[in-house]
C-alpha cells in the first residue's frame, strides 16, 4: 500500500527539529476499527444487523488491515539497520560500513541520502532517543534484544527529527523489523514507536527535562551527548580563551550533518569538476570547495585522487605548517638540497596527499611515516597523485624516528591519536564509544610522538602539533609538558599562521600561541594547532 504523498517508502525531504509528523496513535489518522458496521443516532456502535458491539473506550488502529501491512524491509531502511547493527555488535565505524551497505543493496541517489540521514542522525541522537524510548517500554533498554533497540531508535528518528508521516515511520520500520527480526518484536516495536509519536521531540524534551536542574544533565539530553563530553567541552572552551556561553551553540553544530569539503592539491588538481557539478568555492581555504554530496567517485579528479575529500580545517593546519617562514641552512641557501619534511602520523594519508603536493611546489621531499601497514598503503594511495620522487613511505612506529633520524627534518607535522571530540559531527558513533579513560590512556602516547618529532627537527626547524580534539587534556597540556623539558624550544604565533593561510586573513583562532578552531566559529572540525620552534 502506497503512502500519501512520498511512495512506497513513505519518506520525507530530509531532517527536520523539533517536530514529529502526527500524534496520537502516530498512524496516519484513525479508522472506526468496525468493517460494515455503523453508528447508531444514539452514538452507540451496531453490526449490520443493528445489534451493538460494546467494546469500551474508542481504540486506535493501523491505517492497513493486517494483510495490507508492510511485511518486507525498505532496502533505505535496511541499510541503516545494517549500519547501527554494525556498530553495535561489530564496533564498526558507520562511514566505512555506510557506502558499501549503500552499494550492496544498489540504492539510487535518493534513497542513499536518505539512508544516510537515518543511519547518522539515529547515532548522533542516540543518546536523547533512549532517554524517549525508556518513557514508553516497559522495561530497563538494556534488556531489550539489540537488534530491538536498533530498530526503535530508526524509528524514532524519523518520527521525531525527520520530514517522514508518521503512519509511514510506523509501518516501514514495523515492516522492516518484521522482515529481519520477528513477528513477536515488530509487535512491540508497534506498540513503543505509537507511544513514541504521541509527541513531538520538543515536547518529549519538556517531559524528560521537567524535573532537572543540573545543567550538564539537561544539555546532555537536549543535545545528546553524554554528560562527561558536555563538561570536557565546557572545559575546553575556557581553556581556548571561549566563553562557557558558546557550550550549546558548540553541542547544535556536532550534531549538524557536515558539509563534504573538497581540497585540489596544488599545482595538481583542480577544481573545475566539482564546481560544474553543484559544489561551492570554499570560504576559508584557497582551493577548497564544499559539496552537497551525492557520488564523488564519479568525478575525474577524484578518482584520479588529484582532488580529495578532505575537512577544511585539516587543509589550514597542514597549510600552516608549510608556510611557516625559516632560516635556512647553508646547502638550503646553496641551492645544494632542499628542505625535508616529515608527516610523524601519516595515516590514512589526507594531510600527506596536501603536504606532499606543497612540498612538490617548494622544491621540497616528504617522509610519511605510519606504523599499521594496512593504513601505510593508504598512504601510498593517498599520494599516488604527486610525483613519488617528493615522497616516501615509511612502516614503523613513530616513536623510533627521533632517535633514528635526530635533527634531519626542517618541517615535522605529528597528528596524534586523541579521542577525536573535534569531530564528533563526522564520527556520529564516536561519542558513546569514548571514555574519560580514553584520555588518560592516550596522554604518554600523545607525549612520546611529539618528543620524538621534537627531536627529529633540525635546529632552526618547526613542529606542527596537531590533534583532532579541543580538550586541553590533549592540546595544551601535552605542549606545555615539552616546552617545560627543554630549553630550546619556543611556541611560534599559530593563530598568526592559520591566518596567513586563510582566505578572510582573520579566524579568530588563537588564544596564547596555539590555535584552536570550533565547529560552531569556523565550521570545521574542532583542530588544535601548537606550532614549536627548535631554537638554532
Amino acid at each position: 500500500m502506497s503512502e500519501s504523498g512520498t511512495g512506497g517508502s513513505g519518506r520525507g525531504r530530509g531532517p527536520q527539529r523539533g517536530n514529529a509528523s502526527g500524534g496520537g496513535a502516530g498512524a496516519g489518522g484513525q479508522s472506526s476499527g468496525f468493517s460494515g458496521r455503523g453508528r447508531g443516532r444514539d452514538g452507540s456502535q451496531r453490526d449490520a444487523q443493528g445489534r451493538e458491539r460494546n467494546r469500551g473506550p474508542k481504540r486506535n488502529f493501523s491505517e492497513n488491515a493486517p494483510s495490507q501491512r508492510t511485511r518486507r524491509a525498505d532496502p533505505a531502511r535496511l541499510v541503516a539497520f545494517e549500519v547501527l547493527r554494525a556498530v553495535a555488535s561489530e564496533d564498526a565505524y558507520a562511514n566505512l560500513v555506510l557506502p558499501a551497505r549503500i552499494r550492496h543493496h544498489g540504492l539510487d541517489k535518493r534513497d542513499a541520502g536518505f539512508a544516510t540521514e537515518l543511519s547518522y542522525g539515529a547515532l548522533r541522537g542516540q543518546g536523547t532517543y533512549d532517554a524517549v524510548l525508556a518513557r514508553c517500554v516497559d522495561r530497563p533498554l538494556d534488556q531489550l534484544d539489540p537488534a530491538i533497540l536498533d530498530a526503535l531508535r530508526i524509528g524514532a528518528h524519523q518520527l521525531l527529527a525527520m520530514r517522514v508521516p508518521a503512519h509511514a515511520a510506523l509501518d516501514q520500520t514495523v515492516g522492516l523489523a518484521r522482515a529481519v527480526i520477528g513477528a513477536g518484536p515488530s509487535a512491540l516495536i508497534n506498540a513503543v514507536l505509537r507511544k513514541v509519536s504521541a509527541h513531538t521531540l520538543e515536547e518529549w524534551l519538556e517531559l524528560l527535562l521537567s524535573d532537572e536542574h543540573d545543567d550538564t544533565r539537561i544539555a546532555s539530553i537536549r543535545y545528546a551527548h553524554p554528560e562527561w563530553i558536555v563538561r570536557a567541552l565546557r572545559q575546553s572552551l575556557v581553556a581556548h580563551g571561549r566563553p562557557v556561553t558558546e557550550i550549546n551553540e558548540l553541542l547544535e553544530a556536532d550534531n549538524a550533518a557536515p558539509v563534504v569539503n573538497l581540497v585540489a592539491l596544488p599545482g595538481l588538481g583542480t577544481l573545475d569538476d566539482a564546481l560544474e557539478s553543484g559544489a561551492t568555492a570554499g570560504e576559508l581555504v584557497e582551493g577548497s570547495a564544499l559539496s552537497s554530496g551525492g557520488d564523488l567517485g564519479r568525478l575525474a579528479s577524484v578518482r584520479d585522487g588529484s582532488t580529495r575529500v578532505q575537512d577544511v580545517g585539516s587543509q589550514l593546519v597542514a597549510r600552516a605548517m608549510a608556510a611557516v617562514e625559516l632560516n635556512r641552512t647553508e646547502a638550503q641557501s646553496a641551492g645544494q638540497v632542499g628542505e625535508k619534511w616529515l608527516d610523524l602520523c601519516a595515516g590514512p594519508g589526507g594531510k600527506a596527499a596536501l603536504l606532499g603536493a606543497l612540498a612538490r611546489q617548494q622544491g621540497a621531499t616528504l617522509l610519511a611515516n605510519e606504523p599499521a601497514p594496512h593504513r601505510a598503503k593508504l598512504v601510498r594511495q593517498a599520494l599516488s597523485a604527486v610525483p613519488h620522487e617528493v615522497w616516501h613511505v615509511r612502516t614503523g612506529d613513530g616513536r623510533d624516528v627521533g632517535a633514528e633520524m635526530a635533527g634531519t627534518f626542517d618541517r615535522v607535522l605529528v597528528d596524534v591519536p586523541c579521542s577525536g571530540l573535534g569531530a564528533l559531527r563526522r564520527r556520529p558513533e564516536s561519542r558513546w564509544r569514548r571514555t574519560p579513560k580514553d584520555l588518560a590512556d592516550l596522554g604518554p602516547l600523545q607525549r612520546e610522538l611529539l618528543k620524538s618529532a621534537l627531536d627529529a627537527v633540525r635546529p632552526g626547524g618547526v613542529v606542527a602539533y596537531v590533534t583532532c580534539s579541543p580538550h586541553p587534556a590533549e592540546t595544551t597540556a601535552v605542549v606545555s609538558d615539552a616546552l617545560r623539558k627543554r630549553d630550546d624550544l619556543e611556541l611560534l604565533d599559530a593563530g598568526a599562521a592559520l591566518d596567513k593561510v586563510s582566505l578572510p586573513g582573520h579566524l579568530d583562532a588563537g588564544h596564547e600561541l596555539t590555535a584552536q578552531l570550533w565547529p560552531h566559529v569556523h565550521r570545521t572540525d574542532a583542530m588544535f594547532l601548537a606550532l614549536i620552534h627548535k631554537k638554532p
